[in-house]
């Protein structure tokens, strides 16, 4: 999709309203580019249309043939708002729907300057997104998938105009990669192994340019010590990885962001076997990894004044003879040993080898990004991702930042007091909280905890966001969640 700023629509382009209540469509800055009779249509046709927040309805002006879509955009709160966002994803939803691919806008601009950027960023990411559908294994129809091609915003020229221009540049690499991100996670776990994610990486660290990638193979896991990753995956016929991403173009000597993400290619749940309404969509278990990886590569191709590394650790969990088993004890990175009580706890276990490896880099901040818990499904449902932080500070920023960008976190807790429900009997962390204990939210990240302590540190438990719900839309599968809110996060670490 081609998302552009111009002076004047195309000649019978599709024209999109969005109408705030108690307005009308035909007095909005887009109705003075249609013709006289197709205003005049325009305004009888709304005088029996109320249209509720978020509802639809396409008209055809006589004449010209054009359609309008009117989309009811609530209480009047100018295009600046939060739920801008939503209502870029349903005016492309709604146009898909009546197979149109080109269609203009009205882009207000606003008073501020960097607000008018990044509310345009999200406005551009959101309409990539809604744009997007996992397509690759499906055979094309013969008039071929819906997709919308182009949008153009109409605007002044002037100061306003170059901020809108800006926020839709970025905000197209942050769509683009928020995509790419949806790709991978929804790609099979037979074509997506822990190797062929590697591959990915190093693939599109090399398109985005600027970027060290290493891979570490088990020989090399081994004589780290990296005990928790090669456990899992060695159960698997496809050998784990543990893939390094390094973007340094930030002040030298500055301390980097680190970003660690859960890179499970596959969870049958090993020798702790899934049920089979749970395996299903287990190829998306890396879905952190692959948030992590498309972030930085978003960094890159914004060209952010930043160090940023990613970190995934990548295995298969697979239930074999040479599988990992209940009761065995793995001995990480740092020397300190995991009790297994569950092999369907696998995300953490790969993460303490991946934190503790973090803190070579001398991080001004981690964050992890893991499917990591049922219990923050049951916890929060399916429309905030678990936010975990070691300060207020912390909390505050991240919940701002995903507001923001419609992505959004709800803080859980972490404390000492879970540490006592994770301590093992026979080792010293269990990889699960004792029976009856609950909270297993809290508990995962009270496990991570005991793995990057001393560092300023957020866990995000992704597991409610892994997939989109029917009300965002977006395309069955996995949602992208968190590229947007990490992008926000280092974009304004950079301002």
């Amino acid at each position: 999709m081609k998302i552009s700023l111009v002076a004047r629509p195309k000649k019978n382009i599709a024209f999109v309203f969005f109408v705030p209540e108690k307005s009308a469509a035909c007095d909005q800055p887009l109705a003075a580019f249609l013709g006289k009779a197709e205003r005049t249509y325009l305004r009888a046709a709304e005088g029996s249309l109320r249209l509720g927040e978020g509802e639809t309805r396409t008209l055809i002006m006589p004449g010209t043939g054009r359609k309008a879509i009117l989309i009811g955009a609530g209480a009047p709160s100018g295009v600046l708002h939060r739920k801008a966002g939503l209502l870029a994803r349903i005016a492309v939803q709604a146009a898909r729907k009546e197979k149109i691919e080109r269609f203009a806008c009205y882009a207000d601009p606003g008073t501020d300057p960097e607000a008018t950027r990044d509310a345009y960023e999200t406005v551009a990411a959101n309409l990539l997104m809604a744009n997007f559908e996992f397509v690759k294994y499906k055979t094309p129809p013969p008039e071929g998938f819906s997709f919308v091609k182009e949008v153009e915003m109409a605007a002044a020229k002037g100061p306003a105009g170059r901020d809108i221009a800006e926020g839709i540049r970025r905000g197209t690499i942050v769509g683009e990669e928020t995509n790419a991100c949806r790709i991978i996670a929804n790609t099979p776990g037979g074509d997506m192994t822990p190797e062929l994610l590697a591959d990915h990486a190093a693939n599109a660290a090399k398109r985005a340019g600027g970027i060290k990638v290493t891979v570490f193979d088990e020989k090399k896991m081994k004589a780290l010590g990296m005990g928790g990753v090669l456990g899992v995956g060695k159960g698997s016929d496809s050998a784990p990885r543990f893939i390094i991403l390094e973007y340094l173009k930030g002040a030298k000597g500055e301390k980097p962001v680190v970003l660690v993400g859960k890179g499970v290619t596959f969870d049958t749940g090993g020798l702790n076997l899934k049920p089979g309404e749970h395996i299903y969509e287990m190829h998306m278990d890396m879905s952190g990894g692959a948030a992590v990886i498309h972030t930085l590569i978003a960094a890159a191709r914004l060209k952010l004044k930043a160090n940023i590394v990613a970190i995934v650790p990548a295995a298969e969990n697979m239930p074999s003879g040479s599988s990992y088993r209940p009761g065995d004890l793995l001995k990480t990175m740092n020397g300190k040993t995991i009790e297994v009580l569950n092999t369907d706890a696998e995300g953490r276990v790969i993460l303490a080898d991946a934190l503790e490896y973090a803190k070579k880099f001398n991080p001004s901040l981690v964050v992890d990004v893991a499917t990591l818990t049922g219990a923050a499904i049951a916890a929060l449902g399916l429309h905030y991702t678990g936010l975990f932080a070691t300060d207020a500070s912390l909390e505050e920023r991240f919940r701002a930042a995903g507001e923001a960008v419609n992505d959004p976190v709800w803080p859980l807790p972490l404390n000492e007091a879970y540490e006592e429900d994770v301590k093992g009997t026979f080792g010293d962390w269990a990889n699960t909280g004792k029976p009856g204990a609950g909270g297993g939210a809290s508990t995962g990240a009270a496990f991570l905890w005991q793995f990057i302590k001393g560092y300023p540190w957020v866990h995000l438990d992704i597991a409610p966001r892994m997939t989109a719900t029917d009300r965002e839309y977006l395309a069955k599968g996995a949602a992208g969640a968190p590229v947007r809110l990490l992008v926000r996060i280092l974009e304004s670490a950079t301002r």
